[in-house]
């Protein structure tokens, strides 16, 4: 083991060892950068996108009579519909209005009962 050291150390000092091609190494550093950034898109940012633009999506179909929970924690159900605002009645005789952006959870036909 030793002598396999000590005969890179003299290879090294006398030129005989192989130098790496920095253009080389660029290019591989660039291309590993590129893997980890494709990792990381298909694995963490394409999904939230997929996820944010269904939730939109399921948003702008809003309808009167659906049941929403705001972001802040407020359950109602959608009486009316303007630009981008939404009247939800949380109790009786009470409305509110809120951005539709607010809307963090629209209940399903199971979770209304």
């Amino acid at each position: 083991m030793f002598a396999i050291t000590v005969y890179a150390a003299e290879a090294a000092e006398s030129g005989l060892a192989p130098q790496p091609d920095p253009g080389a190494m660029f290019w591989q550093t660039i291309m590993m950068f590129g893997m980890i950034f494709a990792v990381f898109y298909f694995l963490l940012i394409r999904p939230q996108q997929k996820q944010r633009k269904k939730h939109e999506e399921r948003v702008n179909q809003l309808k009167k009579g659906d049941k929403v929970i705001t972001s802040g924690g407020i359950h109602g159900s959608i009486i009316g519909m303007k630009d981008d605002i939404a009247v939800v009645k949380i109790a009786e005789n009470v409305k509110i209005e809120i951005q539709k952006s607010s809307i963090s959870t629209i209940l399903s036909d199971e979770q209304k009962t």
